[in-house]
């Protein structure tokens, strides 16, 4: 029988699994950028680009400040993962893909100064993203889906 705490746990694991994801493939692109930079793939192109700021480049340049959100929301995150008992198990998935992407940016934003995204879509015009990017928009939209399906 799985216990709580086991299951919590492997819902920080996920976490854990996404901040890896994210930095092994930060790191790729930040020490062979050369070999990869401008790849055509079906979808996408591979990029790189430092990110000062946060989504769409807001709040260019302030390093501290978006670190201690990075921090703060960390911590909030991983106390509602594990205190909070009345979470049921799509919001604790919802909320470990968040986490894994908020600190994946967040390690780069306070080691380096900046984000590296290498992301560029071919079949729209968005700005140029990352793996913990995606892994925090996947969360929101879970949480989005969970919210309106429960006020019908």
């Amino acid at each position: 029988m799985i216990t709580k705490i086991q299951t919590k746990l492997s819902f920080l694991s996920l976490s854990f699994f996404i901040i890896l994801i994210d930095q092994f493939t930060k790191y790729l692109i930040f020490y062979n950028y050369k070999k990869f930079i401008n790849k055509d793939f079906l979808l996408f192109r591979l990029d790189y680009v430092k990110n000062y700021g946060a989504a769409f480049n807001i709040f260019s340049g302030n390093r501290i400040f978006l670190s201690l959100i990075s921090i703060i929301f960390s911590i909030l995150l991983i106390y509602l993962i594990l205190r909070k008992n009345t979470l049921n198990q799509f919001d604790l998935f919802s909320y470990s893909f968040i986490l894994g992407g908020t600190i994946g940016n967040g390690i780069d934003r306070i080691l380096k100064g900046f984000v590296i995204d290498f992301i560029n879509l071919n079949i729209i015009n968005f700005p140029v993203f990352n793996i913990a990017d995606i892994s925090i928009n996947v969360g929101f939209i879970l949480l989005l889906f969970r919210i309106f399906k429960n006020k019908q």
